[in-house]
């Protein structure tokens, strides 16, 4: 199975926020995905993007490929990487 991670919409008309997931490649982006990994909300100020660390790097050891848009914001945006407990 192709995995890719990439942003999933969520919120109301104005309002967007994004949920970071894992999901088939060959899916449409609102279906359902394997495994959420973060969140992104472009509303706050400063922007708010968290991602789990552990899971990130899983995906990212076993193949899957980072979209477009998500790599955009990983470079112009600070992450903030949560690490597991």
């Amino acid at each position: 199975m192709a995995v890719t991670l990439r942003l999933m919409r969520f919120g109301k008309k104005g309002n967007p926020f994004y949920r970071i997931v894992a999901i088939d490649r060959r899916k449409k982006r609102d279906t359902k995905y394997i495994e959420s990994i973060g969140i992104y909300n472009p509303m706050l100020e400063p922007l708010s993007l968290k991602i789990k660390k552990d899971r990130f790097d899983y995906w990212k050891k076993n193949g899957a490929v980072i979209s477009d848009g998500l790599v955009k914001l990983l470079k112009s945006g600070k992450p903030t990487f949560i690490k597991k407990d």
